[in-house]
């Protein structure tokens, strides 16, 4: 089998929730300890950061990435969903797994993946861990993709865990209260290894604060250590004076989206515990990193400019919390003519995140092309029902290009509601 080959043969045999939705997940470890067993167990072979939450997991784990690669360290990077290609999920030192290494491992393990018949997520978990192992990385950032206590990354005993913060996504699987949804969070939690959590909730910093202390883990809360303060925006980068025991320091991040603020207090205190570990990290390497996030490890779709004229803006934001950052953006950017080019998948709670949408805005509804997509008829009519004005398309593509024809210069195109509209233009 050549690549496409091969990926074709995984997305017809392989259950995938970012495709499907509810009927890959798996709500078990086993099929994951399995494959790895079989892999003689690579995932205690390396070194690595464990991370979950809502939102933010996925820039917090790319800085972090950014950080430790600039410090000198090998550094692998899991992360998931993938916007272009499959192959963004597996990094090391910001270089994609190669084409061939992905071939190899499914005409290798094709006879294991019958007997155990894993998710494409448990088994796309197994071929980043044996790739980490193989090629001897000093740190791999670990991403969870869903949740956390059985969530299939969650078979690696960290250095530190960190948890970003809690919102509500999954409710089907993970829990309807910010509390219950913490508890699967909170699964990443190991004895004795410190955990920090990057945004405090007060429904939620209980949950955390019992779990640590049922496995003896040193906790920090990010936010009550770190206070940013936003110095400079320019749309294109932001700089923050973040203080932390009476000491300030100035970072310029490539990584655009006000909500980044949130995140750099959360990997700040990541390094300090690495720092008590005895890792050598230096303010010029993080300060060079945060600078560079973007072009070290090929992270995308976080409050990225495709064009300038018309200022055109895309974000995977998607869920409740999500929406709400971007909102907030779009809204400080003072246009006067916003063209929302939107599409959701269908399994999404979309009730209170149509409520979150301006009024005045110009929308451009559309269905993302995996099964999951919501059709955008029904798109158009549940936005249509609580006020939002606009048309529907059959493709993102040609929401996309109605948008770009009806946006004067000085107008913002955003393009967002699920992580496949935005794959689908960048």
């Amino acid at each position: 089998m050549n690549y496409q080959e091969t990926l074709d043969y995984l997305f017809s045999q392989l259950p995938m929730f970012h495709r499907i939705g509810a009927a890959a997940y798996k709500a078990d470890l086993n099929n994951t300890i399995a494959i790895c067993n079989s892999l003689n167990n690579p995932q205690h072979n390396f070194k690595s950061i464990h991370i979950a939450g809502t939102n933010g997991k996925g820039s917090t784990s790319h800085m972090l990435a950014a950080i430790l690669q600039t410090a000198g360290f090998k550094t692998g990077l899991y992360t998931s969903p993938h916007l272009k290609d499959f192959r963004e999920r597996i990094r090391i030192n910001g270089e994609m797994i190669a084409e061939k290494k992905v071939i190899d491992f499914v005409e290798n393990y094709s006879k294991l993946f019958e007997e155990i018949k894993p998710s494409f997520f448990e088994w796309t978990v197994g071929l980043a861990y044996e790739f980490f192992s193989e090629e001897k990385v000093d740190f791999a950032v670990i991403e969870t993709g869903l949740g956390g206590r059985l969530d299939s990354t969650n078979i690696i005993t960290p250095l530190l865990s960190i948890i970003t913060n809690i919102s509500f996504d999954h409710k089907e699987l993970l829990g309807d209260t910010l509390q219950k949804i913490a508890v699967e969070k909170a699964g990443i939690i190991k004895p004795n290894i410190p955990v920090v959590i990057g945004e405090t909730q007060s429904e939620t910093k209980n949950v955390f604060i019992q779990k640590s202390k049922e496995q003896t883990a040193p906790i920090v809360f990010a936010e009550e250590n770190f206070n940013v303060i936003e110095k400079n925006y320019s749309g294109l980068q932001q700089t923050l004076t973040v203080t932390a025991e009476n000491k300030s320091q100035d970072y310029i991040l490539d990584l655009s989206g006000k909500y980044q603020q949130k995140n750099i207090c959360t990997v700040l205190a990541a390094i300090t515990e690495l720092r008590k570990q005895n890792f050598n990290i230096t303010d010029e390497q993080i300060q060079q990193a945060l600078s560079n996030t973007k072009k070290v490890t090929g992270l995308r779709g976080r409050w990225e400019i495709l064009n300038a004229r018309p200022l055109t803006i895309a974000d995977v934001g998607h869920n409740e919390a999500g929406i709400n950052e971007v909102m907030e953006q779009i809204h400080s950017l003072k246009k006067e003519t916003v063209h929302f080019v939107l599409g959701m998948v269908g399994d999404k709670e979309r009730k209170n995140i149509l409520q979150l949408l301006a009024k005045n805005f110009n929308y451009y509804f559309c269905k993302p092309s995996i099964p999951r997509g919501l059709d955008e008829n029904i798109l158009f009519e549940e936005a249509t029902a609580i006020g939002l004005k606009g048309k529907y398309f059959d493709s993102v593509q040609l929401a996309y290009a109605e948008a770009k024809k009806n946006a004067a210069e000085n107008d913002l195109i955003f393009i967002g509601g699920s992580t496949f509209v935005v794959a689908e233009i960048i």
